[in-house]
């Protein structure tokens, strides 16, 4: 434990590093999402290089965004909020750092297996069986850093955020492993041990699931801790959040087959899918309800804590996507819905507005506290959130848009039965909405450079401040703010 004169202190150092190496993979990631978007609206840009083709690009975005933007945060805001929860320092601080570092160094060289074609054809999870094995060890890494954590805590209650931290970790080891589960060829090449529909529900068990509990659970941890902390007030109900959290972590695990309807699984198997999906609404705004009564009474703070403002437009765009999700799980929405560019819409209203945009304010509430210093500059950080919110909203009405056109026009007959539009005449009537998304995710990418930029200035010069973990007495007054 790290000690100075008997007093024991946080592990906050690693924290610091995770929001660093976070914010440069959002840069990172979203330059490649931008640049993908940019060729579908001007094709040639890849300039023949099979590196720079939409396939390897796109991969390289989704793994970047997710892996490198997203679960480095979710292992940084984990570490910070398990310990302050716990009234300890991390269980194996070293540990802690090879996680952080490993994990780092693991996505780098998948981007790069990405980017020269090792691909193992399974959405979310693409990179092959070797760093699938160093995922794996470094999973179970961090698993034994927070549960161990957990169980020297002083603190006897186990706060809700870290119930869903726990879940993120338990439920994608599970599903990481049985989905990767490969004969390996050789080292750039390994074949599924599941085969045909078999494999593809095998998939989107995974693939949903991987969206549930790392996408939807890691980050509602994420705002379990920090909306409160930043609203200044205790959350709304905390019974209501423990029924919801039960909810959630039943029901979700069934929803992956609405990935399959119209496709060679049975039809009970994708029925399944679509009720649990339905079900999924309860949990779903029960959360969301929660959160918007826990920050009903902070209106005035709203009004000028950017922070809170980033964390309360994402739980708008949470509402908005946990509703349009189970919607679109029902047969007769999605078959207009299914392979059509409304499916993008909705995983960028969740990947931006709730994912993006909770990390950012956390991360404006982390940043100060971490190197004990105000925020470089309040008038960059509120630039940044109505750049973020145009940049959302253009994107994700642009793919509104193009989906559901796509769904009639490919649904459209003559009176013989034959397809009234073909294929390729469909797609090139979407350059409008293409270039409206473009406009969208370069807008929101510059408000991303604007808070790194104001990231580097504040902590310019300054170390992570030591933290001292309060005594026994005063745990009472951290279970209540926590």
């Amino acid at each position: 434990m790290t000690e100075m004169i008997g007093k024991s202190y946080y592990s906050d150092r690693v924290v610091s590093f995770s929001v660093i190496c976070s914010v440069i993979w959002s840069i990172l990631g979203m330059v490649a999402g931008v640049y993908i978007a940019a060729e579908l609206v001007a094709p040639t840009i890849d300039f023949g290089q099979e590196w720079l083709s939409y396939g390897r690009l796109r991969t390289l975005h989704t793994n970047g965004v997710i892996f490198g933007f997203g679960v480095t945060a979710l292992m940084g805001t984990a570490f910070y909020s398990v310990q302050r929860t716990c009234h300890v320092e991390l269980f194996c601080p070293r540990l802690a750092w090879f996680c952080v570092v490993a994990w780092q160094f693991t996505v780098l060289l998948g981007g790069i297996s990405l980017l020269a074609g090792w691909n193992a054809g399974k959405e979310y999870a693409e990179l092959e069986w070797p760093l699938d094995i160093a995922i794996a060890v470094i999973w179970i890494g961090f698993g034994i850093v927070f549960f161990g954590t957990i169980v020297k805590r002083k603190i006897k209650p186990i706060y809700v955020s870290n119930w869903f931290y726990g879940a993120l970790i338990i439920v994608i080891a599970m599903l990481h492993v049985v989905n990767s589960a490969a004969i390996p060829v050789t080292l750039s090449k390994s074949y599924s041990l599941f085969a045909g529909a078999q494999d593809a529900i095998v998939q989107w068990w995974y693939g949903h699931n991987a969206v549930g509990f790392l996408l939807t659970g890691g980050f509602l941890g994420m705002l379990y801790y920090f909306l409160p902390k930043q609203a200044d007030r205790p959350i709304w109900s905390y019974r209501l959040s423990i029924v919801a959290f039960w909810a959630f972590t039943y029901s979700y695990i069934w929803a992956g087959p609405h990935h399959l309807h119209y496709n060679a699984i049975p039809d009970w198997v994708q029925t399944l899918g679509m009720v649990m999906s339905l079900i999924l609404l309860a949990p779903s705004w029960a959360t969301m309800v929660n959160a918007v009564m826990t920050v009903s009474g902070a209106s005035e703070k709203l009004k000028t804590d950017h922070s809170l403002k980033f964390i309360v437009l994402a739980l708008a765009f949470y509402g908005l996507a946990t509703f349009e999700g189970p919607m679109m799980s029902i047969k007769s929405v999605n078959i207009v819905s299914h392979f059509t560019d409304w499916t993008v819409g909705h995983v960028h209203s969740g990947a931006l507005g709730w994912n993006a945009l909770i990390t950012f304010g956390t991360f404006y509430f982390l940043v100060p506290r971490l190197f004990n210093t105000p925020l470089y500059s309040k008038t960059l950080a509120d630039i940044h959130f109505w750049l973020a919110l145009a940049g959302t909203m253009l994107y994700v009405l642009s793919m509104w848009g193009a989906g559901v056109s796509q769904g009639l026009l490919w649904l459209s007959l003559d009176d013989l039965g034959v397809l009234s539009y073909g294929f390729r005449d469909i797609m090139a009537s979407m350059k409008p909405y293409y270039i409206l998304r473009l406009i969208g995710g370069a807008t929101f990418l510059a408000g991303a450079i604007l808070m790194v930029i104001n990231f580097f200035l504040t902590m310019a010069g300054r170390k992570t401040t030591q933290v001292q973990i309060p005594p026994p007495m005063e745990q009472s007054v951290e279970v209540k703010s926590a």
